[in-house]
């Protein structure tokens, strides 16, 4: 999997760039504030999904004008495909993000989820092991977006009756035939939120593994590393669990039960990283949980993805800095950084970016 090459529009603060990446490693370096996470973010985009940052649609448009595009040319295996995503703001004939693939549309982008895959991993990434359960569960689902086409369809399906059934509990006393109507929303909810906890529970066992021993490597085996998937139902099902929590659920207005509140433990020596871990440890167990990612699409899809790093080395030391590079080779990397120095003995290609100009060194 790699990028052929690439060229942005009025992205952000980049107003043209063209860029012919090397096959190996790209580094993007300047000052703060240039553009450098803009070009990373345009590569995470041709994925299909929103932006990394949690960016709407409209604050990736150049400032003053109309609509934006991206387009490159991507290899999988033996296949090439010409990708291009337009961004127009609300209002509009095409708003939001849509997509041609080798000349067709696609569509909202999101339909090119599975064809182009990467990993990125940015410093607002340390959340996954310190923040609330809503971002560990959006990591696996993105991963699995990426790895299996269908999963997005199955979650947007759950998502729909979520939200129905809430807005029953929310007004169910003044509903007529609420009880029913229930009754047809958790047996629909059932069957819908099993098929997530599976696919979820299942990725999460499939990378502990990997992670386990990516941290173990990162630490010299000083700390260990427990991954476990939290499910909020038991091996009964979770029609069983919905009937339990009806009466918590009537008196809340909200649904307390399912796969939208189910969690990933993430542990260090036995203990709750989020709260235990230092923030050198939380660290390494997100990029071990993000290189296990990689190893994953890599066993599903044959190829490994294309490796997005913000910003992610002038926080480690030097012994970790030369593992996590040695764990790049042999695949197309981006890595954005404000230091060249620690790249400049290497074989990969240096570009410098500077108040949003690209230009290579």
């Amino acid at each position: 999997m790699n990028i052929d090459w690439i060229e942005l529009s009025n992205f952000r603060n980049i107003e043209q760039a063209q860029l012919t990446p090397c096959q190996t490693l790209n580094v993007i370096y300047g000052k703060n504030g240039q553009g450098k996470t803009n070009l990373l973010e345009a590569i995470w985009l041709l994925t299909g999904a929103k932006s990394f940052r949690g960016s709407k649609d409209a604050e990736l448009i150049r400032r003053g004008q109309p609509f934006s595009t991206i387009r490159a040319q991507v290899q999988t295996r033996d296949l090439c495909h010409n990708i291009q995503i337009s961004i127009q703001p609300a209002g509009s004939p095409k708003p939001g993000r849509t997509a041609k693939l080798s000349g067709a549309e696609q569509g909202k982008a999101s339909n090119l989820a599975g064809i182009f895959t990467a990993v990125v991993f940015e410093p607002n990434h340390l959340s996954l092991v310190k923040g609330s359960p809503e971002g560990r569960r959006k990591f696996v689902d993105a991963a699995l977006c990426q790895l299996y086409p269908g999963y997005l369809s199955e979650y947007r399906r759950y998502l729909q009756i979520l939200t129905q059934k809430n807005a029953l509990l929310k007004h169910y006393h003044r509903t007529p035939g609420a009880a029913e109507m229930l009754e047809v929303f958790d047996e629909q909810m059932a069957a819908a939120g099993e098929k997530i906890t599976h696919r979820r529970r299942q990725y999460v066992e499939r990378i502990a593994p990997m992670a386990v021993q990516t941290y173990a490597d990162i630490s010299s085996g000083a700390e260990q590393l427990e991954l476990q998937y939290i499910a909020s139902f038991s091996e009964k099902g979770l029609l069983e669990e919905l009937k339990k929590s009806r009466k918590e659920d009537l008196r809340c207005g909200f649904c307390t039960v399912g796969p939208h509140r189910e969690d990933v433990a993430i542990r260090l020596n036995g203990q709750p990283a989020r709260t235990d871990a230092s923030q050198g440890q939380q660290r390494s167990a997100v990029l071990s949980l993000k290189l296990a990612e990689a190893a994953m699409a890599e066993q599903v899809s044959g190829e490994h993805p294309v490796m997005l790093l913000d910003d992610v080395l002038s926080e480690l030391d030097d012994g970790r800095q030369a593992y996590l590079l040695s764990r790049m080779q042999g695949r197309q990397v981006f890595v954005s950084g404000c230091d060249d120095s620690i790249f400049r003995k290497t074989d990969g290609k240096l570009l410098h970016m500077q108040g949003g100009v690209l230009t290579e060194l």
